[in-house]
């Protein structure tokens, strides 16, 4: 049943209220719940800068008035039993992984991190690192490690470069020589000033990442590679962006693209709209799309790579971070570099040899008949199954046992309760939006421009979603979908208007040492103001250079080639209570 909106906003206020008197604690990852500051009394309603609306950036059904990234959203709360089930997938979120100790196993045999909350601290952006260690709490990097002469990854390890492995196997790079130094801006290529015409100085720093070949643990080891890094950012919202229509995203690329140059990969300048490329590869399920049999528009990650939630980046990392497989991957993340490697190396057969035989062992599938000959040709045939494309192959391994006794790892149910709690993550609700600097930083933050690419608003569409064949086959086995709509299984976001802070579109900063391909999402800027409160840090930007608001504005004026050097050279020569105002208010939505 629909909910009267009156009625959820003043239960948001009373909810508030309660919140402005006392504290609490988030029995789930323990992060303290903040009151909203005493000012907000009148909190929900209209001021003569921000509309009613402005403060539920998530809209009716996708805001919480918790100070958290990690609450369920009203459209998880309002519909019954799929709390219990965004529970439990938080929980395969929040807590390490094993080999072999359900539910969370099938860790191995290499992986880039055991957890996804090690690269998402509370659920947020990662936090800027000096060393790059897997197992560090917080550190949000992964390895981007490509050829800087076409940009494309290398191909002796897997796209998200793993650095951990079981053993006897040795992890695919050697983490121990990663090499990270983190490097003073003398002068901004633009000529702006490292100081403010009115005396306020600023730094910029940028990391320079050294990976020798020596660290490769593949034959061949990669040649010609440059090394950049990309953190990871908040997970809260992300169902909401999935329910933006493809054809409004187009839209708006259309509209940007008579003023800037768009990225040439995705969009098709002379026809005015997406390339093939840009769209998933399975089609919408008898729902149609706005291309027809297309699949659904890419959207997430920097580079937006990844289309639809439910191929997004926590669907793809919740596989390929802890290479745990399910019944629509049930393959190891893997490549036939590190495969050969290991199948040559004396020491890992030696070990294999001397603990694979029982058949207990986790190594057993790699013990074949017992000779060095023999151990070598199955550790290649397993390790590289999936790389060389023979994944019936590997399947036949786990037919027989290898390597965790034919069984799904994360079975179709869990992946399910998994997509539940990713899809009902909530935005945390507004705050400070009767304060006067507030309001003064949201309009200059529009009159300097910056609202040309941090686009505020969005108005979602019927939200309905792809839906992948490891739910259909769950809800089939349950019977949950009678009717055949597998959407309703998930939380929906139609017609909201939310307050994301992004355009959805690819812009180039033209940074030092930049991002791969120079090509970046606009990171949305909602509930980014908790994020010291939440998580210890307020690093921003993809790599963390930004250690706060003004060192990630001043970033984006770097170059005059920049996409937003105009906005920030206008910010640049705002007096030090405008430049103020505009921190405030961004840390205020």
């Amino acid at each position: 049943m629909k909910r009267d909106l009156r009625f959820t906003r003043l239960a948001l206020m009373t909810m508030v209220a309660i919140f402005t008197m006392t504290s609490c604690t988030d029995d789930d990852n323990g992060t303290e719940l903040g009151p909203l500051v005493p000012e907000d009394v009148e909190f929900g309603k209209a001021n003569d800068t921000f509309s009613a609306e402005e403060w539920f950036p998530g809209g009716e059904l996708g805001t919480t008035t918790k100070a958290s990234y990690s609450a369920p959203a009203p459209a998880v709360e309002n519909i019954r039993g799929m709390e219990s089930d965004f529970n439990t997938g938080e929980d395969f979120f929040e807590h390490l992984y094993t080999f072999d100790v359900a539910p969370r196993k099938g860790l191995g045999p290499a992986w880039v991190r055991n957890s996804c909350i090690a690269c998402h601290p509370n659920y947020g952006h990662g936090k800027r690192q000096t060393e790059y260690r897997a197992n560090t709490i917080g550190n949000g990097y992964l390895l981007v490690i490509y050829h800087p002469d076409n940009n494309a990854y290398i191909s002796e390890v897997t796209g998200m470069p793993q650095t951990a492995a079981m053993s006897p196997f040795k992890a695919p790079i050697d983490e121990s020589q990663i090499q990270i130094d983190w490097k003073t801006v003398n002068e901004m290529e633009s000529g702006l000033a490292m100081t403010f015409p009115d005396g306020e100085s600023y730094e910029l720093i940028y990391p320079e990442v050294r990976i020798p070949q020596s660290a490769f643990n593949t034959d061949p080891k990669p040649v010609n590679y440059d090394v950049r890094l990309e953190s990871t950012i908040g997970v809260y919202g992300t169902g909401l962006l999935d329910a933006i229509a493809d054809e409004d995203i187009e839209a708006q690329w259309k509209s940007e693209s008579r003023f800037v140059e768009l990225n040439p990969a995705m969009w098709d300048k002379e026809a005015g709209t997406f390339k093939a490329s840009a769209y998933y590869s399975a089609p919408y399920n008898n729902t149609g799309s706005f291309h027809g049999t297309r699949g659904p528009l890419k959207r997430f990650t920097y580079a937006m790579t990844r289309g639809t939630l439910q191929d997004g980046a926590g669907a793809n990392a919740i596989w390929n971070i802890t290479n745990v497989t399910r019944s629509d991957r049930h393959w190891l993340y893997t490549t036939a570099a590190w495969a050969k490697a290991q199948s040559e190396d004396p020491e890992v057969i030696k070990y294999i040899k001397e603990h694979g035989e029982p058949m207990v062992s986790m190594l057993h599938p790699y013990y074949a008949d017992g000779t060095d000959e023999g151990i070598s040709a199955r550790i290649y045939e397993i390790l590289s199954a999936s790389s060389i494309g023979f994944k019936d192959t590997f399947e036949k391994f786990l037919l027989n046992g290898a390597p965790y006794n034919g069984e799904e790892e994360m079975n179709d149910k869990q992946y399910y309760q998994f997509m539940v709690w990713h899809r009902g993550l909530a935005v945390p609700a507004a705050r400070n939006l009767n304060n006067e600097a507030v309001k003064r930083g949201k309009k200059l933050f529009s009159e300097i421009g910056c609202a040309q690419c941090h686009r505020p608003s969005w108005k979602t569409g019927a939200d309905n979603m792809w839906v992948d064949a490891s739910i259909k086959a769950y809800a089939d086995a349950n019977r949950l979908a009678k009717d055949g709509d597998y959407t309703k299984l998930l939380p929906k976001y139609a017609n909201q208007t939310i307050w994301p802070y992004t355009d959805m579109v690819q812009h180039r900063l033209f940074m030092k040492n930049d991002i791969r391909t120079g090509w970046c999402r606009t990171t949305p800027l909602w509930g980014r103001g908790l994020s010291r409160q939440l998580t210890g840090a307020d690093d921003r930007l993809h790599d963390c250079r930004a250690r706060t608001l003004i060192e990630a504005i001043m970033w984006h004026g770097y170059s005059k080639q920049s996409d937003a050097y105009r906005a920030t050279e206008k910010f640049y020569n705002l007096p030090k209570a405008d430049r103020d105002a505009v921190v405030k208010f961004l840390e205020s939505i």
